[in-house]
């Protein structure tokens, strides 16, 4: 009975504070600014950091070791070429295609067609002359098949190239012997030679950009040029299929004899 007198209590007393509750939430009113109880500051703008330059970005970054985190300062794509340079590019484009044989823009020359031989089994059905291969030239146009100039820029190419790499750029070698209507070392009753059919070239020297000559005659044992030499030497063996030089016969003392004849042991290297 007196827990019910209590709750009735309560119920009487807390009944009027709940019938007096605000109907929305009491939200604080703006200060006045001219109120005289109120005292502004003075305003400042805001002032921005300046970035520091970018040498002193990439010195602190180094220093602490987060130079590759750096993010790049401008874009990396490369700038639009002058017109005048795409129009050269263009044209050596089409010159080379214009001097192009064997289906090559890297074998430069002139279509020439059949060569006929004085003696039998000389001549050239197709035959071309070669003024350049990957844009080393010639000493001397040269007469021969399309097999041996594509044999020829191979060598060039993978061969000699990187051979002489350290000595600098090759520009021109120097042609001994290309097409010639004649016999095997031009020994009375030998075969005719590849030289005679259009497979053979004879290469007895190399000249660099800066005007040096290196020959097979002098340079093939001397220091320095050792291993150049015989890395040609050897490079040249695959292209080929006959591979000649000072080591294997007086004939070839001073020169490289290269051909395209086919063997079915492979190609014969001495």
């Amino acid at each position: 009975m007196r827990r019910a007198w209590l709750g009735l209590l309560t119920v009487l007393l807390v009944s009027p504070v709940l019938a007096k509750a605000p109907d929305t939430s009491l939200r604080p009113q703006p200060r006045v600014l001219n109120h005289p109880g109120i005292v502004l500051l003075p305003t400042e703008p805001l002032v921005r950091p300046r970035a520091r330059p970018v040498s002193e970005q990439i010195a602190s970054a180094s220093s602490r070791g987060t130079l590759a985190l750096l993010a790049p300062v401008q874009s990396f794509r490369p700038n639009l070429r002058p017109p005048s340079v795409i129009r050269e590019a263009m044209s050596r484009k089409r010159q080379a295609r214009r001097g192009m044989v064997c289906e090559s823009t890297d074998i430069q020359g002139e279509v020439v067609g059949f060569v006929p031989g004085r003696i039998p089994g000389c001549g050239i059905e197709d035959a071309v002359r070669v003024k350049s291969v990957s844009g080393v030239a010639l000493s001397q146009q040269a007469l021969m098949d399309c097999n041996t100039a594509k044999a020829l820029n191979r060598w060039v190419n993978n061969g000699a190239k990187p051979a002489l790499r350290s000595k600098g750029r090759l520009v021109e070698l120097r042609v001994a012997a290309h097409y010639a209507c004649r016999t095997r070392n031009n020994q009375p009753g030998a075969r005719i030679s590849e030289h005679g059919k259009g497979r053979a070239i004879d290469i007895s020297g190399f000249r660099m950009d800066d005007g040096q000559v290196i020959t097979v005659l002098n340079h093939w044992d001397a220091r320095g040029f050792r291993t150049a030499m015989r890395k040609m030497h050897r490079t040249a063996c695959g292209p080929f299929g006959t591979v000649l030089g000072p080591d294997s016969d007086r004939f070839h003392r001073d020169h490289f004899h290269f051909d395209t004849a086919k063997y079915r042991s492979g190609p014969f290297c001495r």
